[in-house]
Formats: C-alpha cells, sequence, structure tokens
C-alpha cells in the first residue's frame, strides 16, 4: 500500500514536468517559428495568420487532452470509488476529485475558471458548432475579433462562429499556466513548483 501512496504522491510533480516539457520543447518553439502578420494586404498573409491560429488551437486540444486524462488517472487513484459509479466521470468531476485531493483552491487566481475554459475550447475545436460554441462565445467574446484586420476565415461557404474562434500564443500560454499551476499546487513533495510563468516567443 505505501508503494501506491507514494506513487500518488509522485504523480502529480510527473504531471507538471511532462506538460512543462511538452510546451517548452514543442508548443513554444512551433508557435514562434510561424510567421505572423499584422495586416492582411496578401494571400500568403492570410495563409500564413490562419495556419498560425490552427495551430495554437490545435496545441489547445492537445493540452485538453493530456490534462484531462492525467486528472483521470489521479482520481482514480485517489479515489478508488470513482470506479464504481457507473458512468464515466465527468471533466468537472475528475477536476473537483483531484483539486479536493491536493488541496487545490480551484477559485484562486481563477484557476478553476481558466481551467474549465480550456475544456469548453478544445470542446469548440473538437466539434465545431453546438451548445460549446454558444457558451464560450457568450462566456468569453474576446475570443471573437469580427473586426480584426489580420484575419480571414478562408473556410467557404456561409461564416461560422466556431471558424472565428482566435487562439493567440497567450490564450496557450495561459492554459499551459493553469494546468502546470494545479499540479504544482497539488504536489505535497517538498520544492513544489506551484506559479511558473510562461510566454510564447
Amino acid at each position: 500500500m505505501s508503494g501506491i501512496a507514494d506513487h500518488r504522491d509522485q504523480l502529480p510533480r510527473l504531471f507538471q514536468a511532462n506538460l512543462d516539457r511538452l510546451f517548452v520543447r514543442v508548443i513554444e518553439p512551433a508557435l514562434g517559428a510561424l510567421p505572423r502578420h499584422d495586416h492582411l494586404d496578401r494571400a500568403a498573409r492570410q495563409v500564413d495568420n490562419h495556419m498560425a491560429n490552427e495551430a495554437a488551437k490545435a496545441f489547445t486540444l492537445t493540452i485538453a487532452a493530456i490534462f484531462e486524462r492525467q486528472l483521470s488517472i489521479w482520481a482514480r487513484l485517489v479515489d478508488p470509488e470513482i470506479n464504481n459509479r457507473g458512468s464515466t466521470p465527468r471533466y468537472a468531476d475528475l477536476l473537483a476529485t483531484c483539486a479536493r485531493h491536493g488541496g487545490v483552491d480551484l477559485a484562486r487566481d481563477e484557476l478553476g475558471d481558466t481551467l474549465e475554459r480550456l475544456l469548453v475550447v478544445a470542446n469548440v475545436v473538437r466539434h465545431g458548432e453546438g451548445k460549446a460554441c454558444d457558451k464560450l462565445k457568450r462566456d468569453h467574446p474576446a475570443l471573437w475579433d469580427d473586426q480584426a484586420s489580420d484575419y480571414v476565415d478562408l473556410m467557404p461557404g456561409p461564416p461560422l462562429a466556431s471558424e472565428h474562434i482566435r487562439i493567440r500564443e497567450d490564450d496557450v500560454a495561459r492554459f499551459i499556466e493553469a494546468t502546470t499551476r494545479f499540479w504544482g499546487r497539488a504536489d505535497r513533495l517538498p520544492m513544489a513548483v506551484t506559479d511558473h510563468r510562461y510566454g510564447c516567443a
């Protein structure tokens, strides 16, 4: 039993390290290498900015998937009864279970709100139009800017709200900060890193 307990206490640090390395070694260099332009006066710039936005959305989806899987792993270790409740636990339940066990205050620094937004953005990226998109546009309209001069939707046909969502480097950094901060605050081992800051090139 002590081996399980030791492993359980080590996982938050491992999870945090995995997310950190993914961002520092893969996401940040990749986003920094993509050209972006302030104004659109040539087709190449339209394509560049659209591609950069698509990359940021894809990385957001990746971060959300990894974080949700980490929550699921840890929740099943710290609350074995979760496996006996019939249905697959929802993201909110996994987050609450892990926060409770790790002593993480989700209200502090709006951490819970950011982690919820991460999931909703990922759902919009994955599924497009629907309730998640409506909720995101209602709660976070800053992710849309229909008047922006640096972005044109390249998709044919009537415009879709889900295709106009703008995910910038700072948004991706904010999501990785929230996920690594969560695990840092749940980390009970000595020298836990609880508030690392990130920024994209």
